[in-house]
């Protein structure tokens, strides 16, 4: 793997926030979170905190994938000046990580609702669209697939910690715990049976596990990801 696949979106409680609102947004890691849908046809506005032009039009672009006929009925609505709901830093040595769904309406302007920390101009066309899907699926109120209630992931603990404690995540024993091993109750999340394909699903190596599950770098929609975002946001 290369340093950038070995990249893991951080959970929102896990991001470089405030304590306030780490206290505030405790428990709602990133299925698709009931309690922080947006409603059906809603238009949710969005604006660049920096980023060159260029940056901002190929995010801008593959984002507006979730929008297109036949998939989620919202509309991203693209803003220069402020209030809007999704706030997009490129902050870098910052993680990527996004608030779900409603969440972002929860915290004050002008702080970023969402971070590409290691996105940059040079940035090939497939890391990314990956890793921008990826983000913006948490916007629309997706969880991380593998906290999906519906799964059952046996884990070796023990290597999970070793990876993740170490660069480039260099993550505490609380953030693992929280991205890695907490899941979410049923009644939280509405759910497909757990999709190892789904843009949603950490890339998970198979010495991750105590029951052979593993899944890849998912750089694309899963056909789960399709139905799913249709069925909770119908035209």
């Amino acid at each position: 793997m290369s340093t950038n696949e070995r990249h893991y979106c951080m959970g929102i409680a896990s991001a470089n926030l405030s304590q306030q609102d780490k206290d505030r947004l405790a428990g709602h890691r990133a299925a698709l979170l009931n309690g922080a849908r947006w409603d059906t046809g809603s238009t949710v506005t969005v604006r660049f905190l920096d980023g060159s032009e260029d940056l901002k039009k190929r995010v801008k672009k593959v984002a507006q994938e979730w929008t297109a006929p036949g998939m989620a009925n919202l509309t991203l609505e693209f803003r220069n000046n402020g209030p809007t709901d999704v706030r997009i830093a490129f902050e870098q040595g910052n993680g990527s990580w996004s608030y779900i769904g409603t969440m972002c309406r929860q915290i004050a302007e002008p702080e970023p609702t969402m971070n590409y920390g290691w996105l940059t101009d040079v940035s090939p066309e497939e890391e990314l669209r990956r890793v921008v899907i990826h983000e913006f699926g948490h916007a629309l109120g997706l969880i991380h697939e593998h906290q999906n209630p519906k799964g059952g992931i046996k884990w070796n603990k023990d290597a999970v910690v070793k990876d993740l404690k170490g660069p480039p995540n260099n993550w505490d024993l609380p953030t693992i715990e929280n991205n890695m091993f907490k899941k979410y109750l049923p009644g939280e999340v509405t759910a497909t049976n757990v999709d190892a394909s789904s843009i949603m699903m950490y890339p998970i190596p198979k010495a991750w596990t105590a029951d052979g599950f593993s899944a890849g770098l998912n750089a694309d929609f899963s056909q789960k990801d399709r139905e799913l975002i249709r069925s909770v946001y119908p035209q």
